[in-house]
């Protein structure tokens, strides 16, 4: 049998339309197509999810109950299948103690370094690490923050203990807490704090011993004595928060800020790791370097006896900066980074593997990455493949296709209208096919000519965060303008630090998810559920809630969700269909009734390409879908719940529900997230429509060079990430920008029109 491709007969997840593909072994493999169209269905549902499927059937039961569940895809068989290494957008997760440095294996390299070349000598490994009792911070346990009493809440120092000074509701006036400081001889309770003297604020508030006495009713009572913040830790912060309810969780913390550790100026080492020094350098100095300045530190040391150690660190942290995270430091917490930046830390783990024979699928790997570290990442990809393994990229970018040794272009359109393979060859074959894929191959990014002429200016002044040192920057009003630079210098922070919080009247459309109920779908974000259960009511003469799932129609077996869930101790537990409504989430009496001939089941599993015709007579329906479908969620199932949906399509859909609301002002964190070319297009008309239609002010932060070429105004951060980063180089026009020097934006953007340097477009 031959061995030298996988073979994937009768796929019919999803939208695939019952396709047979061969997916050629030890090659890099892209699988491509417009949004929607059967990518992921093919590589993620089907080929990785069987791969994975069939390597836990060989584990014992006992050990399966511990990983995750796959059930069997839709497809006749999958053959010739190696083990899968799925590298996705997933955030990496880790908790609190997870940093960019342990989740690498860095860190471990670094404390190795340390403890046998560092001066003085403190120990082992095991004392540079925040993780292990021996090198924690005693005072934040190796957190590096600490949660205490908020005082500027706690305490309203214009007031006196008569008035209310202690704003915790345990200190309210007349409470027995209240009554040891305000009924006792030590504070004038009719003084305001503010008079304190300094020995006075500091007994009230951190007074440890001794007891007073306190007169109640006449009476005299002696009481423990515990000053106000002390007795609040011990009430609320030193409490096992299992033991306490949510309601006084969320009134502590009312009361309560997280601040770095004072004693290890959240590093969260202890005082012999930080005593440790390596050319001046302490092991917590060298964890808050980016990756790009630890490299050059690394390589200049000359430490013969830890040479081993060093060329590791070379080349563990060479991958970081390869792979375009040379700004990121080692502390960074991981559930700080994007679903990118994950996917590309997940990458560095597999470099150094020796592995062979490994399937590995990547998820559009070079979202967030500036045009010239998408090669620095297809040069990674090679690399994966040339160590003797098979590479599987779900992608739209064109260095990636270009550099593929095998397109599958799936299509030709989304939804219903794809889900089939319109192309299956080398990237030369391809460029002459009649696909869509194949038409952007041919194009190149158009410099728009005729900028719009800007109405007015927001000026941002002295941004002061992250690596922005002071920065000044004009937004104009009435325009497109797009925020660039590589990856770390600086775009987002300009953004949300400098124009979102100094002008809060800015909508900004990000990619968190809108919501994370799975009973929320795309008709009940949108708005449309509503319209669309009255016209089925009118049709039926029902009442309107018999036709929500969430309400009086719902499958009394399922509740609505159209699934059943089944607990089988430490197996895995099962999803299945719901036996009653057969998955479609209603009763029966609900299913009967009829809106031209579909039942409110068949109208949500409507892509919003078909019930855009089906509900082509109704405008508070049409209107509402026609601006999900302008940016490029046609595909999208009207049940479809909003907890699958991707950060792109998130913020897509978002957008679509405030292009219908008034605004003057929108900031969009790279909307081209997840978008084939032609969808990038229906984009770009989109924010044209607000702009040109609606008078906004549209500012969107993106990589996309076709998106940046359409800009009226570009302003470009860089030259670099992190450190290197952090400056405005260019403010101007698109066709200003292919004449400017120094920036990697006007760089990639000359090559891609076509223009030598100093030429600027017509």
């Amino acid at each position: 049998m031959r061995t030298d491709k996988i073979r994937v007969i009768g796929a019919r997840s999803h939208n695939l339309a019952d396709i047979d593909i061969d997916v050629p072994k030890h090659t890099l493999t892209v699988v491509t197509g417009v949004s929607g169209s059967g990518k992921s269905s093919l590589v993620f549902d089907t080929i990785a999810t069987e791969a994975q499927r069939q390597l836990h059937e060989t584990l014992p039961a006992f050990v399966r109950g511990f990983l995750p569940s796959y059930s069997r895809p839709d497809v006749d068989f999958v053959e010739n299948l190696s083990a899968v290494i799925v590298v996705d957008q997933k955030r990496l997760g880790g908790g609190a103690r997870s940093t960019v440095g342990t989740v690498t294996d860095i860190a471990p390299l670094l404390r190795l370094l340390f403890s046998r070349a560092g001066q003085p000598f403190v120990g082992g490994s095991d004392v540079f690490s925040f993780n292990l009792p021996a090198g924690m911070c005693p005072a934040c346990d190796g957190i590096g923050s600490v949660t205490d009493v908020n005082l500027s809440a706690f305490l309203d120092e214009d007031r006196s203990l008569a008035e209310g000074a202690l704003l915790a509701p345990a200190f309210k006036v007349g409470t027995w807490h209240w009554q040891i400081y305000a009924e006792s001889d030590e504070f004038d309770q009719d003084k305001p704090i503010r008079e304190y003297t300094d020995s006075e604020r500091n007994r009230l508030l951190y007074g440890r011993s001794g007891s007073v006495v306190v007169r109640i009713k006449g009476q005299q009572v002696n009481a423990t004595y515990e000053g106000a913040v002390v007795k609040f830790r011990r009430l609320y912060l030193r409490r096992d928060p299992s033991e306490m309810g949510e309601r006084t969780r969320q009134l502590a913390a009312r009361f309560t800020a997280t601040v770095p550790c004072g004693d290890c100026g959240g590093s969260r080492l202890s005082e012999a790791a930080r005593s440790c020094r390596i050319e001046g350098r302490d092991i917590a100095d060298v964890y808050a370097m980016d990756a790009t300045r630890l490299h050059e530190w690394v390589s200049g040391l000359d430490l013969p006896r830890v040479r081993p150690v060093l060329d590791a660190l070379r080349a563990r942290v060479g991958h970081l900066v390869d792979i375009g995270l040379g700004y990121l430091s080692l502390d960074r917490a991981t559930a700080t980074l994007s679903g990118g930046e994950s996917q590309r830390i997940k990458i560095v783990r597999h470099l150094a593997s020796t592995l062979t024979d490994l399937l590995y699928v990547f998820d559009e790997p070079s979202i967030g990455l500036h045009a010239r570290d998408v090669r620095r990442l297809v040069g990674l990809l090679c690399r994966l493949r040339d160590n003797g393994n098979t590479v599987l990229v779900v992608e739209h970018d064109r260095d990636i296709v270009d550099a593929a040794d095998h397109v599958i272009d799936m299509g030709p359109d989304a939804g219903t209208g794809g889900g089939r393979v319109v192309f299956s060859g080398s990237v030369a074959d391809l460029v002459s096919a009649d696909t869509v894929t194949a038409r952007y191959l041919k194009t190149t990014p158009t410099v728009r000519s005729l900028p719009r002429t800007p109405q007015g200016r927001i000026k941002v002044s002295g941004v002061d965060a992250h690596n922005l040192r002071d920065v000044d920057v004009d937004f104009p009003t009435g325009v497109l303008t797009v925020v660039s630079g590589v990856a770390g210098s600086g775009k987002s922070t300009l953004v949300r630090e400098g124009l979102c919080r100094t002008h809060p009247g800015v909508i900004m459309v990000d990619q968190s998810p809108p919501t994370t109920n799975r009973r929320s779908t795309v008709t009940t974000y949108t708005g449309v559920s509503g319209p669309i259960r009255k016209e089925f009511a009118k049709a039926s003469g029902a009442s309107p809630t018999l036709f929500s799932a969430n309400s009086e129609g719902a499958c009394p077996a399922c509740g609505g969700l159209g699934v059943l869930e089944s607990e089988l101790a430490y197996l895995d537990s099962v999803t299945m269909p719901c036996d009653d409504c057969e998955g479609r989430r209603f009763g029966d009496e609900v299913l009967a009734h009829r809106l031209r001939g579909r039942s409110i089941s068949d109208v949500l599993e409507m892509t919003i390409g078909e019930a855009l015709e089906f509900f082509a007579g109704n405008r508070s329906v049409a209107g509402v879908l026609r601006a999900v479908a302008d940016v490029g969620l046609s595909y999208l199932r009207l049940g479809q719940p909003l907890t699958t949906l991707s950060g792109g399509e998130c913020q897509r859909i978002k957008l679509a529900a405030h292009v219908r609301k008034p605004g003057s002002v929108y900031v969009l964190d790279e909307p081209t997230t997840g978008l084939h070319p032609r969808d990038v297009d229906r984009l770009l008309d989109v924010l044209d429509h607000l702009v040109d239609e609606r008078r906004a002010t549209v500012v969107v932060i993106e990589h996309s060079l076709d998106v940046i070429a359409h800009a009226d105004r570009v302003i470009d951060l860089g030259p670099e990430g992190g450190s290197a980063g952090g400056r405005v180089l260019f403010e101007g026009t698109p066709a200003e920008l292919l004449g400017a020097e120094g920036s990697h934006t006007a760089s990639c953007l000359r090559e891609a029109v076509g223009a030598a340097a100093g030429v600027t477009a017509s």
